[in-house]
């Protein structure tokens, strides 16, 4: 199993990292968002940026957020290696545009198709097929932001059928593929950035409404983070004809985070999977001062045991603070994960509970 204990606190994370302590190995674990791998504390791999980093208390909630284990550490549940098993998910990677059976994998290592099931989601939280047909997923999104002809990524995915894709995408990407795959094509979005008490944050918006609000350390990485997120849409600085509110917003914002000013209630542009989209409208509905849990909020939205998804859709949240992830739990109490460090989440909780006893 996991390690269930409390993580050790931002800095004593950045720390234990910086030094490859062992002794931090199976306490936490943290992600590199520009890899998509995760590693335990001890990896002798190349340091990333900190502003790259992302910090989970189990291996599960780190594959919940879309991160693979790092082959050179070995980060799997508790101290166990499961090298093999690693090896397996990378050979499914490689030929996830097959037909991939339990007993065709059963012969890649010397399990049989019931313990490879058993041991393979024990230690990674989903199935092998569940895998294969995230990597197939992932590799289609690739090709339409590439800019292949929607059949051409259909088929260079693996999925064998439009039909199938189009029923993928329906849970998934929560968009037609042509308009995936256009990326923000023909749309305008401003973008502004203002220090504020929780750090830099930078905010856009289109002209329906806000689609990002993230917090660095670095103007020219939040602007990056932008980029990737929208690469074919025109990108300018506020103001902007196209949304002169933007101004005012990231000022309301600013107002909330720094100086307790309610939250302000801004038009949205939210742009996620179907299952994505379900889980941010339920967390607009969370009263400030209120938390749940992950398995709770899986529960709320009619999926009791999507609890690991409903995590990766928090995760996942590109608007930050108006879309309140930070008030989703571990199901002990713990801060769990967040996408901008756990001193912000900390952070806000605290402010949100002081304001909400002094009401």
């Amino acid at each position: 199993m996991s390690s269930t204990n409390e993580m050790p606190s931002e800095q004593a994370m950045r720390k234990a990292i910086s030094s490859r302590d062992k002794t931090s190995d199976g306490r936490f674990f943290y992600g590199v968002i520009t890899t998509g791998v995760f590693c335990q504390p001890s990896c002798t791999s190349r340091p990333a940026l900190p502003e790259n980093l992302r910090f989970f208390p189990t291996v599960e909630s780190a594959m919940a957020a879309g991160f693979r284990p790092c082959k050179r550490c070995q980060s799997t549940n508790g101290q166990q290696r499961i090298e093999p098993l690693i090896e397996l998910a990378r050979y499914i990677e490689s030929h996830a545009d097959e037909s991939l059976t339990l007993n065709t994998l059963a012969n890649q290592t010397s399990l049989s198709p019931s313990q490879l099931q058993r041991q393979f989601k024990a230690a990674f939280g989903i199935s092998p097929k569940a895998y294969q047909d995230a990597v197939r997923m992932r590799t289609f999104k690739q090709s339409l932001k590439k800019g292949e002809r929607v059949t051409d990524a259909v088929f260079a995915s693996g999925y064998g059928s439009v039909s199938r894709v189009y029923g993928e995408t329906t849970r998934n990407i929560g968009m037609t593929p042509k308009s995936y795959r256009a990326g923000g094509a023909g749309e305008v979005i401003s973008y502004a950035c203002r220090d504020t008490a929780l750090g830099l944050m930078a905010m856009a918006a289109t002209s329906k409404g806000v689609c990002f609000v993230q917090f660095g350390e670095h103007r020219e990485a939040l602007l990056e983070q932008l980029k990737e997120e929208f690469p074919n849409a025109g990108i300018v600085p506020s103001p902007a004809q196209s949304a002169p509110e933007l101004d005012h917003w990231i000022t309301a914002l600013d107002q909330h985070i720094s100086a307790g000013a309610p939250q302000p209630e801004l038009p949205l542009d939210l742009r996620g999977t179907a299952f994505q989209m379900k889980v941010w409208q339920f967390l607009l509905s969370i009263p400030e001062g209120e938390v749940l849990s992950y398995s709770e909020l899986a529960v709320k939205i009619g999926q009791p045991k999507a609890f690991r998804a409903a995590a990766s859709a928090c995760a996942a949240n590109r608007v930050g603070v108006l879309v309140p992830c930070h008030r989703v739990l571990r199901g002990d109490g713990g801060l769990g994960g967040y996408r901008w460090g756990l001193g912000r989440k900390r952070a806000l909780l605290d402010a949100e509970r002081a304001r909400h006893h002094t009401d």
